[in-house]
């Protein structure tokens, strides 16, 4: 191990102190070594540097440590970068890569090369033979990705493989055997799930119950399992998928019962009468918990109610279960915000990233009265036939590493779930962003207002515009208010997920104005013309708080990339939802009475909302915390049992 190149203890100073500097100095002194190979390298002919890449994986499955093989297998995919990608790993990816290998997070800002970096840890471990995963957020990106590292990987002798939602089993078996496989975290989850229900078929000789259950097998005889063992998995946008997510277990359903189709009758009809009660008058409303709860006087109503017939053999008290979901949702679910509705099917709208979540549902009956509202067809919450947590799924793997542009703000919870540190990474070249200062208004009008001049002066400028919003609503509310302004722009939410890659692609370019819910640039880099570099480079403008500060920086991260110039400036009224979601609604009331006899911007408020958001993301994690014991405590008892923790059938 060589000595820190000149220039680089101040730099990880800057970003890093303590035991994290530590490491991160370690890691560079494996640059002289990785650097020391690549004269040797560049003198190869392309066979002989992919029969050096063999020679090296012999090694590997001789059992020779990782460690030990790591700066000659970073000059090797640095050199295949170079000569398949015209793309040469710069140090500080380096760093990167070698963090994500020792079970860390690397914190690589926006623009940074991340996609390239992973390059790095992805060949290291699939070197073993054992098989090395990237679990990304969404199949775009993981097709997207794969297809584009290919020539890198196939330039060293590896295989590549792409799971996606529509893929057979046999489909599947095939990307997975290959060295590296890309997929989203959602269908490694489900293929392991299904993997279990396969072997217990197996087992028990049942060719025809679990399958039916599922609906997945197809009869074919000597299935196996589609996945290897859980060796190494490197999670992009590690924030989003093992905190943001891992509120949802992944489950798979069997089929209904006589019991669960009456319960479409009731979820239905709780629809129908849902607006016939009056809060205070029917029920109350407790805000902290978005709890409904039934008074004397609403359940007499509920009881004297028409019902249909096939209600009969229900209960009351389950009655005004139904009753209390309907009224929660008709109050807190909002499409266009919250969800959208697509062929037939109710969709979320991921509150942190803004794009679709396909296959998500809601828990505990909300889903089901949401489709109810929305008059489509009710998908019965069944029985679960098998079942696995964000955080049960990852802590399988015997090596994990991760990589995201906003990791810091949740460094204590990786630790204390994951076991993963979080390395922040110095930039490539220093950045230069510029924060103007908060502006927070009483009104949102008030907001909408100043943000739509602030938009025409930076648009009369030639700079480019990227403003972000936390719904599709208030994304469409702003498009109209520019197209009334009469300023040419692009809209980019889950509505448009087709165009994503094209909208952003151009949104650096001079005049672009592009309105965009929380997905703005997720995969894909915003480059600045040359012109607009001179101009002052982009102007991103923040319309609201989101619950997590990371989603704020992830934001703020669009401008400035790589060195670029860059500006920011964050919008925030006293009735934005942050404020109820924080502190309750009568908090939120007093703040926005104020707010109304105050006009015009208003000072000293900006660390209210700070404060807000803090408790929000403590609530958060108090419900991450709270299904990770419910999990521990159900796979105990099952274990105890003798049954499979991730199966709800005995074993």
């Amino acid at each position: 191990m060589g000595a820190i190149p000149d220039g680089f203890s101040a730099r990880i100073q800057a970003v890093a102190g303590g035991p994290v500097a530590r490491r991160l100095a370690q890691s560079a002194m494996l640059l002289p070594k990785i650097s020391s190979y690549e004269p040797e390298l560049m003198e190869l002919k392309d066979h002989e540097l992919r029969k050096r890449s063999l020679s090296i994986q012999y090694r590997a499955k001789a059992l020779e440590p990782l460690d030990r093989l790591l700066p000659e297998a970073y000059a090797l995919v640095r050199e295949a970068g170079r000569r398949a990608l015209n793309m040469r790993h710069f140090d500080v990816q380096m760093l990167g890569g070698a963090a994500m290998h020792q079970h860390c997070i690397a914190e690589m800002q926006t623009g940074e090369g991340k996609t390239l970096t992973a390059t790095l840890p992805l060949y290291l471990n699939s070197l073993t033979g054992k098989g090395a995963l990237l679990a990304t957020v969404n199949d775009y990106l993981a097709r997207r990705d794969a297809e584009w590292m290919r020539p890198l990987y196939e330039m060293l002798g590896l295989t590549v493989g792409v799971i996606e939602t529509q893929m057979s089993q046999a489909q599947r078996r095939k990307a997975y055997a290959c060295d590296i496989t890309y997929g989203t975290a959602k269908e490694f989850g489900f293929d392991f799930l299904r993997d279990r229900l396969l072997m217990r078929r197996i087992q028990e000789g049942e060719t025809d119950v679990l399958a039916g259950m599922l609906g997945q097998f197809s009869g074919e005889k000597n299935e196996k399992p589609v996945q290897r063992g859980a060796y190494f998995c490197l999670v992009d946008e590690a924030d989003s998928i093992l905190i943001d997510e891992a509120r949802t277990p992944l489950i798979i359903s069997a089929l209904p019962t006589e019991a669960e189709r009456i319960a479409v009758e009731c979820y239905r009809w709780a629809s129908s009468i849902a607006k016939e009660f009056i809060e205070d008058d029917h029920f109350e409303y407790e805000h902290d918990k978005k709890k409904v709860e039934l008074s004397a006087t609403g359940r007499h109503l509920a009881r004297r109610l028409p019902k249909p017939e096939a209600m009969d053999s229900v209960g009351m008290y389950t009655i005004y279960e139904y009753v209390e979901r309907a009224i929660k949702v008709h109050r807190e679910f909002t499409l266009d915000r919250h969800y959208v509705v697509r062929d037939d099917e109710i969709v979320i709208v991921d509150e942190f990233t803004g794009r679709l979540s396909e296959g998500r549902k809601w828990r505990d009956g909300i889903h089901q009265a949401i489709e109810a509202k929305e008059a489509i067809t009710v998908t019965v919450a069944t029985g679960q036939a098998a079942r696995v947590t964000v955080q049960d799924f990852f802590l399988r793997f015997e090596k994990l590493g991760g990589m995201t542009g906003t990791a810091s703000s949740s460094a204590s919870e990786f630790h204390k779930i994951y076991k993963l540190r979080v390395v922040p990474v110095p930039t490539n070249r220093p950045a230069i962003r510029q924060a103007l200062p908060t502006l927070v208004f009483g009104h949102n009008d008030e907001k909408w207002l100043a943000i739509v001049e602030e938009i025409r002066e930076m648009h009369a400028l030639g700079r480019p515009v990227l403003i972000g919003t936390r719904s599709i609503d208030k994304s469409e509310h702003l498009s109209r208010m520019l197209h009334d302004a009469g300023i040419e722009h692009q809209v980019l939410n889950a509505r448009h997920v087709a165009e994503e890659a094209d909208i952003i692609g151009r949104a650096g370019l001079r005049d672009r104005v592009t309105v965009s819910t929380n997905m703005a640039g997720r995969g894909t880099d915003i480059k600045l013309s040359p012109e607009v570099a001179e101009l002052g480079g982009l102007h991103v403008i923040c319309t609201e708080m989101h619950d997590a500060a990371r989603i704020d920086r992830q934001l703020i991260g669009r401008c400035g990339r790589q060195g670029d110039p860059g500006t920011y400036r964050q919008y925030l009224s006293l009735d934005d939802d942050l404020l109820e979601t924080g502190f309750g609604p009568k908090k939120a009331r007093r703040w926005k009475t104020r707010g109304e006899k105050n006009p015009g911007a208003l000072g000293g408020y900006a660390a209210l909302f700070r404060k807000a958001q803090k408790k929000v993301e403590r609530k958060h994690f108090r419900d991450r915390k709270v299904l990770m014991y419910y999990e521990k405590e159900r796979k105990k008892l099952q274990r105890q049992m003798g049954q499979d923790p991730y199966l709800d059938t005995p074993g």
